[in-house]
């Protein structure tokens, strides 16, 4: 469920791109106005003021925000007002810039998206960046996480909720002798994790902990320092319960000794049209504190007031 909220009377386009204009105008910016506007439109309609504002202005609405706004609300913004697609590939552009943590952003793209989304977001990545997604992911990882990762967002998978037990049942097997053996990377866990589909893996998990007795979970924390196998623990989570996942990536960028904008904005921005609500119920349930009063402890001002409006929260 989404946390976004959108009025039942939307103004015109034209009407949001010329408050949005005034937003800029004269001394200072009027970013509640920002927050009112944008805060409250879904990407389609998000879309539509990007491109009526150029038309009108002949300006990039992002180029002026850019200008306007600066810092982590800054960020935000431009992350919020990017189409999904788009904002996937920035994310995923940016992460094969960075080291190690950033391997983390990259499987959670590959592996929290439909197979349309991923499609998609690796259409806007040719166009963005003249290259494709895989280049970027193999130029940028080597050895196991190079393994998992090129295959993960490659991958296009079968949506449907059909289940083959008996391929459920050899599967099971096949994972829990190869992670008996340490075999982390083996090229059959790659594969079952990176093609099959996400109602087939669960079913498989399922027979797993039925059969030995433990969650895969549990198997791959052989080695808690091992970064690979971390992101393998994290792949499963992404694969079968997406808002645990998310639920841990707020936790630890909102309770450790100053907060990990980065993963909050990213967390907050991706999710809020899709399942916010489920994960704020998850970090609730969790940590015995609302999310958004989480948010309102550890951010402050506008970064604060539009992260609390995707959010949902109401005054």
């Amino acid at each position: 469920m989404a946390t976004l909220t959108v009025p039942t009377t939307v103004p015109s386009v034209s009407e949001d791109c010329e408050q949005l204009r005034k937003a800029f105008s004269g001394w200072g910016t009027n970013e509640g106005l920002i927050i009112d506007i944008l805060g409250h439109r879904n990407a389609e309609q998000r879309n539509l003021i990007r491109k009526t504002y150029a038309e009108t202005y002949g300006e990039d609405l992002l180029k002026a925000l850019d200008k306007e706004l600066s810092n982590d609300f800054e960020r935000l913004v431009l992350l919020w007002a990017l189409d999904p697609a788009e904002r996937d590939a920035l994310l995923a552009n940016e992460a094969t810039k960075r080291w190690t943590s950033s391997n983390q952003v990259l499987m959670e793209i590959a592996c929290t998206r439909s197979a349309n989304q991923l499609l998609h977001a690796r259409q806007a990545y040719h166009a963005r960046y003249k290259k494709s997604l895989e280049e970027g992911v193999a130029h940028h990882t080597t050895g196991d996480f190079h393994k998992l990762l090129l295959p993960l967002v490659s991958s296009y998978r079968y949506e449907g909720e059909e289940v083959n037990m008996t391929l459920a049942k050899t599967e099971a097997k096949l994972l829990h002798e190869k992670i008996s053996n340490k075999a982390y990377s083996d090229d059959d866990v790659i594969r079952v994790l990176a093609t099959r589909s996400k109602a087939q893996i669960n079913a498989t998990l399922n027979h797993y902990k039925n059969e030995y007795g433990n969650d895969i979970d549990k198997d791959l924390k052989a080695d808690p320092k091992d970064e690979f196998l971390a992101l393998l623990r994290s792949t499963v989570k992404c694969l079968v319960y997406p808002e645990k996942y998310f639920e841990k990536v707020l936790r630890l960028a909102i309770n450790r000794r100053g907060t990990d904008e980065g993963a909050l904005t990213r967390v907050v921005c991706t999710r809020a049209e899709v399942d916010l609500k489920i994960i704020a119920d998850e970090y609730q349930r969790r940590n015995s504190v609302p999310l958004t009063r989480a948010i309102v402890k550890d951010t402050h001002g506008d970064y604060e007031k539009l992260l609390l409006v995707l959010a949902g929260h109401v005054e």
